[in-house]
């Protein structure tokens, strides 16, 4: 594995050109390749959170983040929840998340349930 350890913003950039192709298609669990993903994605996280602190996101505002950094559109999240109206409600908040649909977002993109599940306010109607 052609793994190094994460000290600068360069390191970054090779990091998370390693990981991108990996987003579009999964290795097999179990695979060298998945080992490398894992451990890819733990060293960027870990040089995120000491170098680029963020504010708590309100799981709507999270979900369209990760949504955006993974290159994912409404579609792809209608296509995921089984409803694209639906998933312009979420959006919208004018529907709130179910635990039914944290769950798929977390099998299906592995969005981290911990923040989805927070309270957040709906739009007014």
């Amino acid at each position: 594995m052609d793994i190094r350890p994460i000290k600068s913003d360069g390191d970054l950039e090779w990091a998370l050109g390693e990981v991108a192709p990996y987003f579009d298609n999964p290795p097999p669990q179990g695979s060298a390749d998945a080992d490398r993903f894992d451990v890819l994605s733990d060293l960027i996280e870990a040089y995120e959170n000491r170098h680029f602190p963020t504010a708590e996101l309100e799981p709507v505002d999270f979900l369209q983040a990760f949504m955006e950094m993974t290159g994912r559109s409404q579609t792809d999240l209608g296509e995921v929840l089984g409803s694209r109206p639906r998933a312009s409600e979420i959006l919208h908040r004018k529907r709130a998340l179910t635990v039914d649909m944290i769950f798929k977002l977390n099998e299906a993109w592995g969005v981290p349930a911990e923040c989805l599940v927070k309270p957040y306010r709906l739009a007014v109607a």
